[in-house]
């Protein structure tokens, strides 16, 4: 039925410059404006303490990309180094600092950066916070503030806003240099829990169909620190807020192509641009707010002369693309020069559920809870789904293991039998029936 990729129910061990930065939300009643698919709703959360504290800059861990900490600050290892999509003439660099587990739910956070960076260069850095509930899912990475050597670009980075509470914190910060003068020295993060306006996800992963382009790049290295091999699977897409750490697949996408689909992760940004989270409702795009939910800047640009033809970089833009598709990916989708596809954001939509790490190769997902029920999505290999509930279905046996029960992933729209869900438990532990 399922190749075995690795044995299931294994538990994964998974001049200076001062800004602060607020990363607010909330949300519970409709209102008008919401995006198709979505619901504005309001919901008056009870106020907490501020908590605070400083991540540690001084560990550099395999999560991070170029960048080293020496004499009192954090810095750009290597200035030449590019990721392997987005095209840039600036060196670039990022630490994915410690989460922090806090005592309450929190929804706005407050980021103080310190940093020494040249006046003139356009070096940048970027803090994003993204937060993750009780759950175990992540919302996105949202920028929450930063510094620019270019005093006209540091302005309008103090506001940002998180879709739920949180239990617990992640920063991330980015750095990009060309003469390697750039020092961040300090970051203070401080969350709170307050009553704000949001935009909940609609109740399925949003869909759109985009161009996509052949990455290639084999032995480049992509913004997450993955060196590219042949036949690769994973995508990039033009923003940093659906970026997964390295070897992992905590935002991963669904695309389906001629011949069939995959989910596979996100691993690096681009094409094109690197500011355009085009899956997201337009008044909470980073950029190019005008544009319409599921139209990638570079596609308005190339088709009808959105920002005169130019991408965020002032570069004319050549083709459509909204995702680059890895080697492996572009070709086991049935592609054999760039062209349309379907893609499926698995990590937008209701994410009230809770998150678990699959195992296994070509996983079937049925629309009911049975193997003679059509099939609505495969899994290439092991990926993080988000289960809403389970339910006792057909009794089928895989590699000698027997279990009649199956969970519900909201983002596919199925089932899957939770042979394939990589915990110890047959009956999958905090999650309802059906």
């Amino acid at each position: 039925m399922n190749d075995r990729a690795r044995s299931p129910y294994r538990r994964r061990a998974a001049a200076a410059l001062s800004l602060l930065a607020c990363v607010g939300v909330a949300v519970a009643t409709p209102s008008a404006g919401a995006a198709d698919g979505q619901k504005s709703t309001r919901v008056d959360n009870a106020p907490t303490t501020p908590a605070t504290w400083s991540p540690d800059l001084t560990r550099v861990t395999s999560d991070d990309v170029n960048v080293r900490y020496a004499k009192g600050a954090l810095s750009v290892r290597d200035t030449a180094f590019r990721p392997a999509s987005a095209e840039t003439g600036r060196g670039y660099g990022a630490q994915v600092l410690a989460p922090e587990t806090l005592d309450a739910p929190v929804n706005r956070v407050g980021a103080e950066l310190v940093a020494d960076l040249p006046g003139d260069s356009g070096a940048e850095v970027v803090v994003d916070v993204r937060g993750r509930t009780a759950q175990g899912a992540w919302t996105e990475w949202v920028p929450a503030g930063g510094a620019s050597g270019a005093a006209e670009s540091a302005a309008d980075q103090d506001a940002a806003v998180l879709p739920r509470a949180v239990t617990t914190v992640q920063a991330r910060i980015t750095l990009w240099d060309t003469e390697g003068e750039a020092r961040v020295r300090s970051l203070r993060l401080t969350a709170e829990n307050v009553a704000a306006p949001r935009i909940e996800a609609g109740a399925t992963a949003f869909t759109a169909r985009v161009f996509a382009t052949r990455e290639g790049l084999v032995g480049g290295t992509t913004a997450n620190g993955h060196v590219i091999r042949p036949n690769d699977h994973f995508v990039a897409l033009p923003s940093r807020r659906g970026l997964s750490p390295n070897g992992s697949s905590q935002y991963s996408v669904q695309v389906c192509g001629p011949a069939r689909c995959e989910t596979a992760p996100v691993w690096d940004v681009g094409p094109w641009n690197t500011k355009d989270d085009y899956w997201n409702p337009s008044p909470t795009r980073e950029m190019f707010k005008d544009l319409a939910q599921g139209m990638p800047e570079a596609q308005a640009a190339y088709q009808s002369g959105y920002n005169g033809g130019k991408d965020g970089s002032g570069r004319t833009v050549l083709n459509p693309a909204g995702i680059d598709l890895a080697d492996g990916t572009f070709y086991n989708v049935g592609l054999n020069d760039n062209g349309w596809v379907t893609v499926t954001y698995l990590w937008t939509g209701d994410q009230t559920g809770k998150s678990f790490p699959t195992w296994g190769t070509d996983v079937r997902i049925r629309q009911q809870a049975t193997t003679a029920s059509p099939e609505v999505a495969r899994l290439a290999g092991p990926t993080t789904v988000n289960v809403k509930c389970q339910v006792h279905g057909q009794r089928i046996t895989v590699d000698g293991i027997t279990n009649d029960g199956w969970a519900y992933l909201p983002s596919y729209g199925g089932y899957i039998s939770n042979i394939f869900i990589d915990v110890v438990e047959s009956w999958l532990p905090g999650v309802p029936n059906c």
